[in-house]
């Protein structure tokens, strides 16, 4: 059975909810408060789906360094999967309040882990109930018949993709593309709300992942290929590192570039925030 890969769009998923294999991941939160999104979920939902916390289950909170949201381990992604019913053939769909931030770091994680079909509701949970599509309220029940087919031991996050500071700083002395995915007046270093310091990483380039999304949704294929072409230049995806301020939103710039067609770039998973932990590495302002 063919799967979705990139985005799926609600009116498309809710003609196939009673998929057997389908298995739906409600992704919602908010920085400033850490426990709105599972609350919502529990409130309301898209019926059968599974709660993932960006702090608890897509995040190892544990180390230092690393940002503020550090790559979890694969044991820990793999215990989630588990306890969310997602074995290997499994179309996993994840979304969350609209515009996919959160739920593309999901999409992302499995992405490395070697998972082909999973996929983000375009527009999330706002469009979803615009569209009066149905939801629930019941907990999510799963038979947990997958822990073995996911063998901890065995795998390992696909390390040609992720970037640390290190890697990153080799990266753009050799002429690599770094693309910061914040908002431009926080990339400027005009502002900065989460940390603790301003600016850019010296050598990067500016594309707010907003700019990904009209009306709340993404943009087609074809205008963002055109956008991604402009910005890139001569560079093929594989010469580009995504980055933002924790290692989140980023991984919605990375989304875009697979649905344009770019498909191969590496994410910088501590980002702005584990940048900026080496008091020895250089800071830029402005444009």
């Amino acid at each position: 059975m063919a799967g979705w890969t990139t985005l799926v769009q609600a009116e498309t998923l809710a003609m196939a909810l009673s998929r057997a294999d389908l298995v739906v991941i409600d992704c919602r939160f908010t920085l400033l408060d850490p426990n709105a999104g599972e609350q919502a979920y529990q409130s309301s939902h898209l019926p059968g789906a599974s709660y993932a916390h960006l702090e608890r289950d897509l995040s190892d909170m544990t180390p230092s360094g690393d940002g503020r949201h550090p790559w979890p381990s694969v044991k820990q992604i793999v215990d989630r999967l588990a306890r969310w019913g997602i074995g290997p053939t499994s179309q996993v769909i994840v979304y969350d309040d609209g515009d996919g931030a959160i739920a593309a770091r999901l999409w992302f994680l499995l992405r490395m882990l070697g998972h082909e079909k999973v996929a983000v509701l375009d527009g999330g949970w706002a469009y979803w109930t615009a569209l009066g599509l149905p939801v629930s309220s019941s907990p999510a029940t799963t038979a947990a018949l997958f822990r073995a087919q996911y063998d901890a031991s065995k795998l390992a996050f696909d390390s040609v993709h992720l970037f640390d500071g290190d890697d990153v700083e080799a990266h753009l002395h050799t002429g690599g593309v770094l693309v910061d995915s914040r908002a431009a007046v926080r990339f400027r270093g005009e502002e900065e709300p989460l940390d603790r310091i301003a600016g850019h990483v010296p050598g990067a380039v500016n594309r707010p992942y907003s700019q990904n999304l009209v009306g709340g949704r993404f943009k087609s294929p074809m205008q963002l290929a055109e956008e991604f072409r402009t910005l890139l230049g001569a560079n093929s995806a594989t010469d580009v590192v995504v980055m933002c301020g924790s290692g989140v939103t980023a991984c919605h710039n990375l989304l875009a570039m697979e649905r344009a067609g770019f498909k191969g770039a590496g994410l910088y998973t501590g980002s702005w925030s584990g940048w900026i932990s080496d008091v020895s590495r250089p800071i830029a302002t402005g444009a």
